[in-house]
């Protein structure tokens, strides 16, 4: 883009329509860009992506800038889990890997077993 012009800014009913679109008509992003004069590819890509992850609804959110701790926006990486659920969360685990090894243990002691009742036993004639 050419220095001093500024981004275009598409409403979500827009971006909704274009994503739309693409899906129904199986466009490719280069045809969309012509159809619907796009200037990035990666636009449409973005759009298609926020729609599966968010649903349309998520065409609409405002995204420029960057959040404010004030706007309650939580923009980029997820918010970590608080201390008490992660604690929980890796118990749980422990205890899920714990209940695997154990089961993993007793199939092979019960292969173990059926496998010595199936053998013939050998007479000492």
């Amino acid at each position: 883009m050419p220095k001093g012009k500024s981004h275009m800014i598409y409403s979500g009913e827009f971006k909704e329509q274009v994503v739309k679109d693409v899906r129904e008509n199986k466009l490719s992003y280069a045809e969309a860009m012509i159809k619907y004069d796009i200037r990035s590819r990666s636009a449409i890509q973005r759009w298609e992506r926020i729609t599966i992850e968010e649903g349309s609804a998520g065409l609409y959110v405002e995204r420029r800038g960057r959040a404010t701790a004030a706007s309650g926006v939580n923009k980029g990486r997820p918010a970590k889990f608080n201390k008490v659920v992660e604690d929980d969360l890796i118990a749980e685990n422990q205890r899920l890997r714990m209940e695997i090894d154990y089961l993993k243990k007793l199939n092979a002691l019960v292969q173990e077993r059926q496998l010595h009742e199936r053998k013939p036993k050998q007479s000492g004639n």
